[in-house]
């Protein structure tokens, strides 16, 4: 249990609107924590994950699988408007490379 928390995503940030670090987990999204120093948010996020998922098993609930632990196949539609297709169309056919080639350009 405690390792796969421990690959969970957790990111600290500054909150303007409550004038402390906030701590955060990609996986657990509705989960923060509040705290005077980034090193505190992210102790507390951690703490707070790990509480969480242990509730989530004794409970039979579904834990999140860590996103550094997923599979991706490195595809994904997305649907752009008729004008939008057109323009990706003419500006890859002018730069000679495929569609897919300059979106994922633009992406990265």
């Amino acid at each position: 249990m405690a390792r796969e928390v421990d690959r969970y995503t957790y990111r600290v940030t500054w909150s303007d609107e409550d004038s402390e670090y906030v701590g955060l987990c990609a996986e657990l999204p509705s989960l923060s924590w509040l705290e005077q120093s980034p090193e505190k948010a992210l102790m507390g996020i951690r703490k707070l994950a790990k509480e969480t998922v242990a509730d989530l098993r004794r409970s039979k609930e579904a834990v999140p699988e860590p996103i550094s632990m997923r599979s991706y196949s490195g595809k994904f539609m997305v649907r752009v408007p008729p004008e939008v297709h057109r323009m990706l169309a003419l500006k890859a056919a002018e730069s000679g490379v495929s569609i897919n080639r300059l979106v994922s350009s633009k992406l990265s």
